[in-house]
């Protein structure tokens, strides 16, 4: 009696082990998906019988029904952007804009698998504009690297292939800056790189310290200038005189 009731109990936890086991096969991990704003994305699984698309709290915004037929304007602001491609089984997201970032849940109903469930977090990114390397100081030939801040985006000096400093904030409305000191004897050894999970973007160091602008000239350069052109100048009288001294004799 006691050996019938522990092989009926072995049997039991066997039972609950392989069901448990089939849940969790049922259930993916979450998948890390990317996206561009103003592009398209397609999530990489598929349904080609029946099935659904859940998006965070919203819960259901499509729907595939196993006529091969689907509705995919359950909510307005997926309206026309959303579509199930029924030779595919795909689901794709067009026109993609940040606040589409988010769970996004793929549930997939097959009579011979049962219900397969697949999850997605997707990030909408923008595309980096490049850089901007402006001069900072002309006696120190310190530069200064800028980019719009957005998610995720950092800011890196590099010498050859060695990154010197970076930065990022989380402060998304803010410009981020990275300034440095450069060797002139080396300068294009040196590149300024903004960069997030889905562009690239760099920028050389300006071609002399020296900035050409007169509007910019800092008053240490300005003081120089003016010392050059004053002795210029008495140059100029010195030689006259001399010129004057000689047509006298």
């Amino acid at each position: 009696m006691l050996f019938s009731q522990r092989k009926k109990m072995k049997v039991t936890l066997l039972y609950l082990f392989v069901l448990c086991s089939a849940q969790h096969s049922a259930h993916s991990e979450t998948r890390q998906v990317n996206g561009i704003v103003g592009t398209f994305l397609s999530f990489p699984e598929r349904v080609l019988k029946s099935g659904n698309l859940l998006y965070g709290d919203l819960g259901n915004i499509a729907q595939v029904y196993p006529v091969k037929q689907s509705n995919t304007n359950l909510v307005k602001r997926f309206k026309d952007r959303l579509h199930w491609n029924n030779v595919t089984g795909f689901f794709t997201l067009s026109d993609l804009q940040i606040d589409d970032s988010g769970v996004y849940t793929l549930e997939n109903a097959d009579e011979d698998e049962g219900k397969t469930t697949h999850t997605f977090q997707l990030t909408v990114y923008y595309v980096l504009s490049k850089p901007q390397v402006t001069v900072h100081d002309n006696i120190s030939c310190t530069v200064v690297c800028s980019v719009e801040n957005g998610r995720e985006v950092t800011l890196s000096w590099y010498k050859g292939g060695e990154i010197l400093n970076q930065t990022s904030s989380p402060d998304l409305n803010i410009t981020l800056s990275l300034p440095l000191k450069v060797d002139e004897q080396n300068r294009d050894s040196y590149r300024c790189e903004a960069a997030n999970p889905v562009s690239k973007e760099s920028a050389d160091v300006p071609n002399s310290c020296i900035e050409s602008d007169p509007s910019k000239v800092t008053g240490k350069n300005m003081y120089s200038i003016n010392v050059t052109l004053q002795i210029s100048r008495q140059y100029q009288l010195l030689y006259e005189t001399i010129s004057m001294v000689e047509l006298i004799l």
